[in-house]
């Protein structure tokens, strides 16, 4: 029997731990589709620890993880205005990352971790979620549409060096 899942705000002391699982899932999705020296490269720069304590410890971010008892089932990572990748939009929050460590997929723990950033934007009366999802990653584009998030616009996002695409997606959650 699975155990319950409970989502949890990430605390500074767990900065390692975070890093840790950032890496491991970001590799375990990605890695067949990048080049090592791609892949080695963004996790290095991205999943350091050194760049995850200062997101972790910065007023603008917030991390959550997904655990069963003792254990990190996922994460996630959301943004206000002067953290956010693009928008820096005061009326939003941006859900930059949100990460299902491999064994435990299947189990409804990214509709878990979604829900909650769904309901802190209306907690808080933002007026609506947005983020960004690689153009090739399909499962995930389903999954954000299965929950009524719509495409607004596309970025650039980097591995490495291999520059991709990422679909911008939308929640509206309160009327403008």
């Amino acid at each position: 029997m699975m155990p319950a899942i409970h989502i949890v705000t990430v605390t500074p002391g767990q900065a390692q731990v975070l890093a840790d699982v950032s890496r491991q899932t970001f590799y375990d999705a990605f890695a067949a589709q990048n080049s090592a020296a791609d892949m080695e490269q963004h996790l290095e720069k991205t999943y350091n620890l050194l760049q995850i304590t200062k997101e972790l410890t910065s007023p603008h971010c917030r991390f959550y993880f997904a655990m069963a008892g003792d254990i990190v089932a996922g994460y996630m990572k959301l943004n206000f205005a002067p953290a956010q990748t693009e928008l820096h939009d005061a009326n939003a929050l941006e859900l930059e990352r949100i990460y299902v460590v491999q064994n435990w997929q299947g189990q409804k723990i990214g509709q878990l971790l979604l829900n909650k950033a769904i309901a802190l934007v209306k907690e808080l009366r933002l007026q609506y979620l947005w983020l960004g999802v690689w153009e090739h990653n399909a499962k995930a584009l389903a999954f954000y549409r299965r929950n009524g998030f719509v495409a607004f616009s596309t970025h650039h996002y980097t591995v490495g060096t291999d520059v991709q695409t990422d679909l911008m997606l939308k929640l509206d959650l309160l009327p403008a």
